[in-house]
């Protein structure tokens, strides 16, 4: 029997990543739906979308009408990537924020609620739990919620509903909450490919303040695998930490990249910086390792360089 998945936001960075990732390691069938806005990319689909086991629809989640036709048949799961995700475009403007990422979260449990999926996991961030100062123990599932921007604010409430939806309805729904991603098919707006491509342009690359920000970085593939197995064996109700256990501050990341690619570090240059910049987010993944057996395997030095070729091989 066909087992079939609904992945929203799939022409996005992650999504793409996870489809890939699935259509190559397991049977299911997986209908992809994005809106293609700045962040989805027909190109990012290219490879996998003349695939018998693949469909595209191009649709709003925060729009019901919109939202309907994809229910054409009842989904085993959803996995929702479907959000506006850059920071400093939510500082900017946070309306479309504020549909996509709460109204259509909502919708989507709706569709659950409403029998249209079996199942739903909310992919959230580690940017829910606010900032950490550098001898702070990393966040766990149990951190308390203390957003601190526009766009974490949104993921937030969205981890609320779908919490709200567990907790009232008894619906099999879980979250996730992974570090920060990096690898192909990452939006050019973003600190690893900006980096990448203005190196191998010999551009100047804007750090922002004095580049000490601390992010925990995780290949995208390890991520995708991470889902997978919450897919598999993730209880509901329970929210699940993915950390790839790789700290960097931001200048060390840029200074990486510049000598992988032999280039001189004059390149960088430090700017204002973002208002609500978070100092440091560090997560433990005790739980998942623990509970589902997963844990990264692909270390930053490996990932980066895989990385690299691929931008590369791009430009």
């Amino acid at each position: 029997m066909k087992k079939h998945l609904l992945v929203t936001g799939g022409a996005g960075f992650i999504g793409s990543n996870f489809i890939s990732y699935m259509l190559s390691n397991t049977n299911y069938y997986i209908t992809n739906l994005d809106s293609l806005t700045y962040a989805g990319n027909l190109k990012n689909i290219e490879a996998f979308r003349e695939s018998k086991k693949y469909r595209f629809i191009q649709c709003d989640i925060s729009r019901v009408n919109e939202l309907q036709s994809v229910f054409d048949q009842k989904y085993e799961a959803i996995i929702n990537f479907a959000a506006e995700s850059h920071v400093d475009r939510s500082i900017m403007n946070a309306v479309p924020f504020i549909y996509s990422n709460i109204l259509g979260a909502f919708n989507l449990l709706q569709a659950v609620l409403s029998g249209k999926a079996s199942r739903m996991i909310q992919i959230s961030t580690d940017e829910v739990y606010g900032s950490l100062q550098p001898t702070e123990y990393p966040f766990t599932e149990k951190t308390s919620l203390s957003p601190n921007n526009p766009y974490s604010a949104s993921k937030a409430s969205a981890d609320l509903l779908v919490r709200s939806f567990y907790q009232t309805h008894q619906l099999p729904l879980i979250i996730t909450r992974c570090s920060n991603n990096y690898g192909p098919r990452q939006h050019t707006e973003k600190l690893i490919p900006q980096t990448i491509i203005h190196t191998l342009k010999n551009k100047e690359i804007p750090v922002y303040g004095d580049g000490s920000n601390i992010r925990d970085w995780i290949y995208v593939e390890d991520h995708c695998r991470a889902i997978h197995m919450v897919l598999q064996k993730g209880r509901a109700g329970e929210v699940y930490n993915i950390g790839g256990t790789e700290e960097k501050t931001n200048l060390e990341v840029v200074e990486t990249i510049l000598t992988q690619l032999g280039a001189d570090k004059k390149l960088v240059k430090m700017v204002k910086d973002r208002k609500g910049h978070d100092l440091r987010y560090a997560m433990d993944s005790s739980k998942i390792t623990k509970e589902l057996g997963w844990k990264p395997s692909i270390s930053f030095s490996e990932g980066i360089q895989k990385t690299i070729d691929w931008y590369g091989d791009k430009n």
